[in-house]
């Protein structure tokens, strides 16, 4: 079993009227539905993760995508019933390829990594290709082989990947270029897509790990969209099917991390794939991975997306998603609040040459989990603040240091103890910063990551 679980009743589910936008129906709340047991065989699954099933080389969430295709190639071969086609190219060049397994005749589609440094559930399929290539006999696997044709664009944004970020090369959000189709790499997905016609789409992305689930102080670890086809946002057939998909995933993970699933909003965008996937006919459902603390590599949520696949395409292989309750998707929590990372309460600023001030200080990091890449957000009363982590500097002083500039750094770029500036500070017992107890040098250090 999962070893991260957390204590939590499920959350109060409504119900869902076929042609009502879920968000009037969210305003008929009735009782709590309780969620179903997930079936026998995840439970297996989950145990023979580690030594059985877990694709090797992929420890850190940072890889690059030749990384990846290194790691996944080996568990590709055509003797294990996969093919492998190149379909494009990225702005710079980098591959763009198909992956295919499967000879039943419902076809399913999975992206990941439509933005650069969103790189779990990339993990996550190579994981799914070792169980569908080394264990054949298994029940699950000869289903999925004979009952649905898999498709598969990892890491569909090479370039973002290659510089862990967002956009592509060109700056672009692939993610809202459905409409305009402006990049090779979305005219790859697209093109994939009218080729296969797919019933099902799986749209698979990372979320900030700061998101609450709904008014609670809980992460969200996985968030769920079932994306609507246009304004009204209302569930015709095709939406249907993928809410019961999301529904499914929320039964196999509930157990695994109750009160910390989540919904996100379904306002229609009609520049989103996920959307337009669902208008042009393809069941997409929307899985984000947010956080979990003590994962920074996202290594627990990755097993996770593992689990949370294996049950929604066995569902979508045996149909046993049909007549799934849609009160337990729209009865998840929808994201809510995003906390800030590290709020640093109750100690005293003594910024060279000027007395002493009490206020806290807030920090954002730009890899969360990892508490790496830190930003000074906010300086001064800050009581009513709610952070992902709380360090009580009471009778201590912050005490601003030198920032080293990154190379090529703008030289306006702010330093010492101002918002906007990296995040390099001493908690020191005197305000000189000569009785130093412990120290923020932009990353945190692993090693000691709070004071004693």
């Amino acid at each position: 079993m999962f070893p991260l679980l957390l204590s939590l009743t499920a959350v109060a589910t409504v119900a869902c009227t076929h042609g009502v936008p879920s968000s009037d129906t969210d305003e008929q709340a009735s009782t709590a539905m309780p969620v179903p047991a997930p079936p026998a065989w995840l439970d297996d699954l989950d145990r023979r993760y580690d030594g059985q099933l877990r694709a090797q080389g992929l420890e850190t969430r940072t890889f690059s995508p030749e990384q990846w295709w290194e790691a996944a190639m080996p568990l590709l071969a055509e003797e294990r019933g996969f093919a492998v086609e190149a379909v494009g190219s990225s702005v710079e060049g980098r591959p763009l390829r198909h992956v295919h397994w499967g000879n039943g005749p419902t076809r399913v589609l999975l992206w990941s990594q439509m933005h650069g440094d969103e790189s779990t559930a990339s993990m996550a399929l190579a994981d799914l290709f070792r169980f569908l290539g080394e264990h054949p006999d298994h029940p699950v696997v000869a289903r999925l082989r004979e009952r649905t044709s898999l498709h598969f664009l990892p890491v569909m944004n090479p370039d973002g990947a290659a510089r862990f970020q967002r956009r592509n090369a060109q700056g672009i959000d692939l993610n809202r270029d459905a409409r305009a189709l402006a990049t090779p790499e979305a005219r790859a997905l697209k093109a994939l897509r009218d080729r296969l016609e797919p019933a099902y789409g799986f749209n698979l992305h990372d979320q900030d790990p700061g998101y609450r689930a709904g008014d609670s102080d809980l992460g969200t670890a996985i968030a769920l969209l079932a994306p609507p086809f246009d304004e009204g946002r209302g569930v015709n057939e095709v939406r249907a099917r993928a809410i019961e998909v999301a529904a499914v995933i929320r039964i196999a993970l509930e157990p695994r991390i109750p009160g910390r699933i989540a919904r996100w909003d379904d306002t229609f965008n009609p520049r989103a794939f996920g959307d337009l996937m669902t208008q042009w006919g393809t069941s997409t459902i929307l899985i984000e991975s947010g956080g979990i603390e003590g994962d920074p590599e996202k290594q627990a949520l990755r097993r996770l997306n593992f689990l949370a696949l294996a049950a929604a395409l066995d569902a979508i292989a045996d149909g046993s998603h049909a007549g799934t309750p849609h009160a337990l998707y729209t009865g998840l929590p929808e994201n809510g609040r995003v906390f800030p990372d590290l709020l640093i309460r109750g100690g005293n600023v003594a910024a060279p040459g000027l007395p002493p001030v009490r206020a806290d200080v807030l920090v954002n990091f730009e890899h969360p989990l990892a508490e790496r890449g830190g930003t000074i957000a906010d300086i001064g009363d800050l009581g009513s603040t709610k952070a992902r982590h709380t360090l009580d500097a009471s009778d201590l002083f912050i005490v601003p240091m030198e920032a080293a500039p990154a190379p090529g750094a703008d030289p306006r770029t702010p330093t010492g103890l101002a918002v906007g500036a990296p995040a390099y500070i001493h908690l020191s017992r005197d305000a000189a910063g000569s009785d130093i107890i412990w120290t923020l040098a932009g990353d945190v250090d692993p090693k000691r990551p709070r004071p004693d």
